[in-house]
């Protein structure tokens, strides 16, 4: 169903829809904002009010009077001249996530572009035509938009029904006229944090289904190592305030029980190791991050971040020259995202070693068949390893990369949207981690010792991956399965949890009346982020949701 741009700005969930292949629709409201913002523009230019970007230079040249000749020209050549970015393109994803963005953003009526441009990349989103985005070069946000704004006046490259078109052909192939830009629209084009926005949405949909994933998978692992289940105690969990931990115990709880073999070892060991008894604390903690990430993705989508904004009357305009394009809060919202991935994933390799060590798993050497012939996953751990690495290195903070540009004018940089660049990359790699530990923990239920039935729960995720991947036994690359489970991972939903309490079924939602489909179930984070600090109590009353995908 579309999502529709209504008086209401989007929220993370709805441009994470959009950019998964929903459709986008602009309400009446929104296209009166537009064309009522385009009207303050018109009068700034008729009264010659100086305004940044539309009468005046760009960066450093900002104090370069523009006259109105030229204002067609100064538009079309900051696309030109900003459209810099190297590198592989983008996915269709994330280049659809970051249109919807920045409609949403035009669609708060303070750009000032005429309705048509937002038209023409609302057309361009719908039939899936994608401007070619390079992904890299950006130290803000100004490359990407202008890569996707070449394609509205028929420059740049788009990818359409599997070709590579240029920009004016594939716009003919829609029955649509390339755009003479105006005054301003050319710089609305390119400002403000659509961008980062977009990829920061998309980031959290894919880190939602992570967490639910790897909540599944770490049961897994834990019931095979025999772990003592007094670590997921409700009444011991309630005595630390976090929402997200409280809500891990509980569907820890709820995926191990009536495991017969946990009930078997139970009170066997005193403790068990933290990569098993902290999955409560380190996916709860993560969970905590992405409910706060989620607050700020949402105020991001609901502030004007236009550099300049335009206000006022026809009788009266008014601009603001402020530092509102400049995304200082999401980068560092998406540099804690990452991080806290990263630890969640580091935790999972624990975890996998744990399953493939002798010395600790009580399960046969590397989970491989009898004899030394057979390796079994003693590498796939390697690959984890090198995979956590990797990690580590990413998670370095973007926000405080620092740097100079514009002859001094923008002597602070934020980075923020190759913040959120790493933070999907470490998003993947966490994926292909928690694969690993999948696969692992599916191979050691095969060469499990203890006579007693697994819980009701974790048999279905066995069963789930048995479908797909059978047990391994050195007869085939491991590789290739480790790219089948990746690929469940990150595009399905795990087995929905049996009486979940707090965390629903599929639900659909509603998206300004019209029925959103959601295929991940996952803990309401805008719940979550408003009992953070309240009593442990309160966050057993939590409300299902669904986060798209």
């Amino acid at each position: 169903m579309a999502v529709i741009r209504s008086e209401r700005p989007l929220d993370w969930s709805q441009v994470a829809a959009v950019a998964a292949g929903e459709p986008l629709e602009l309400c009446g409201d929104a296209r009166a904002r537009m064309m009522a913002a385009r009207v303050l523009v018109e009068q700034i230019v008729a009264r010659g009010i100086r305004a940044y970007g539309v009468n005046t230079g760009v960066g450093a040249l900002c104090d370069v009077i523009v006259s109105p000749a030229e204002q067609r020209t100064l538009s079309r050549n900051i696309l030109m001249s900003h459209a810099v970015g190297v590198g592989a393109p983008l996915g269709s994803a994330e280049t659809r996530a970051i249109m919807a963005a920045a409609v949403n953003n035009f669609a708060h009526g303070h750009s000032g572009i005429r309705l048509e441009v937002a038209e023409q990349l609302v057309a361009l989103l719908n039939a899936d035509c994608l401007p070619e985005v390079p992904a890299f070069g950006s130290v803000g946000y100004l490359s990407h938009m202008a890569h996707i704004a070449l394609v509205c006046i028929g420059e740049g490259h788009v990818r359409y029904r599997g070709e590579r078109l240029k920009g004016r052909d594939a716009l003919q192939m829609l029955g649509l006229e390339p755009l003479v830009l105006e005054a301003k629209e050319g710089l609305s084009l390119i400002n403000g944090t659509p961008c980062v926005t977009g990829l920061a949405a998309l980031a959290m949909a894919r880190a939602a289904r992570l967490l639910d994933w790897t909540d599944m998978v770490a049961a897994m692992s834990f019931e095979n190592l025999r772990g003592q289940l007094a670590a997921f105690d409700e009444d011991s969990l309630a005595l630390r305030i976090s929402a997200g931990l409280n809500l891990v115990g509980e569907r820890m709880r709820i995926t191990l029980a009536d495991s017969g073999i946990l009930a078997t070892v139970a009170g066997q060991r005193t403790q068990d190791p933290l990569s098993m008894r902290t999955i409560p604390h380190v996916h709860g903690a993560a969970r905590d991050v992405l409910a706060a990430t989620a607050d700020v993705v949402n105020r991001e989508l609901a502030s004007i971040t236009d550099n300049p904004i335009v206000a006022g009357t026809p009788d009266a305009p008014r601009v603001y020259s402020q530092a509102h394009a400049v995304g200082a809060s999401i980068a560092l919202a998406m540099d804690s995202l990452a991080t806290a991935i990263a630890q969640v994933a580091a935790m999972a390799e624990r975890r996998l070693d744990r399953l493939v060590n002798p010395l600790v798993s009580g399960l046969p050497a590397f989970l491989a068949q009898p004899g030394g012939t057979c390796s079994g996953f003693m590498i796939a751990q390697y690959t984890a390893a090198s995979l956590v690495a990797q990690n580590r290195r990413l998670a370095m903070p973007a926000s405080l990369d620092g740097g100079i540009t514009s002859g001094l004018q923008e002597d602070h940089l934020c980075h923020a949207t190759p913040a959120a660049l790493k933070a999907l990359e470490i998003i993947d790699n966490a994926g292909r981690i928690v694969a690993i530990e999948l696969l692992a923990a599916a191979q050691a239920y095969d060469l499990q010792s203890i006579e007693a039935p697994r819980a009701p729960h974790t048999e279905a995720l066995r069963q789930r991956v048995r479908c797909v991947v059978p047990t391994y036994r050195d007869d085939r690359p491991l590789a290739d399965d480790m790219s089948v489970a990746f690929r469940m991972i990150a595009d399905e939903a795990p087995p929905p949890l049996p009486n979940p309490g707090s965390i629903g079924p599929r639900p659909a939602i509603s998206v300004d009346g019209a029925q959103q489909f959601a295929r991940v179930p996952v803990t309401n984070l805008a719940a979550a982020g408003k009992v953070r600090a309240a009593a442990s109590a309160a966050v057993n009353d939590g409300h299902a949701a669904a986060h798209m995908a």
